[in-house]
């Protein structure tokens, strides 16, 4: 059962989908700085100030004592606005990796296509071998001469 399992955990293809995973979190920490610097603003600018993540639906409001300030019950709310936020994300995110895997499948395609115009290419002909004693002999002659 080890050998089984070290034969599946070291194989090629699990180590690349381990890299693939690192890297696809590092890429979702960079889209989701993207959505929540650069896009929401614009949107919460475009939109009169308005922040995805404070939307929420309150179903029971927090219970503060006056006296000494201090939360007794905490805010019981549904916030939707964070949902939509990561949903947002998620649109961004498949999106670059769309547009990534298809610049990627160009490249392969037109590497792909230039190879088969190499390889589509006629190799010369090689001289038959009468051709060659023919050459051979007038290389002779001449030297004779």
């Amino acid at each position: 059962m080890w050998k089984e399992f070290k034969e599946f955990a070291f194989k090629g293809n699990v180590l690349d989908m381990a890299v693939g995973v690192i890297i696809g979190g590092a890429f979702g920490k960079i889209v989701t700085a993207l959505v929540n610097n650069v896009i929401m603003p614009l949107f919460g600018a475009i939109t009169g100030g308005m922040n995805f993540a404070d939307w929420k639906w309150v179903l029971s409001s927090a219970v503060i004592d006056e006296a000494t300030g201090t939360v007794l019950k905490a805010e019981n709310a549904v916030t939707y606005g964070v949902f939509i936020q990561n949903v947002v994300d998620f649109l961004i995110i498949a999106f670059s990796i769309f547009v990534f895997i298809k610049i990627l499948n160009n490249t392969k395609e037109k590497f792909k296509k230039s190879e088969e115009v190499i390889e589509e290419e006629p190799a010369p002909a090689a001289p038959t071998e009468a051709e060659l004693l023919t050459e051979i002999r007038d290389l002779l002659k001449d030297q004779n001469k």
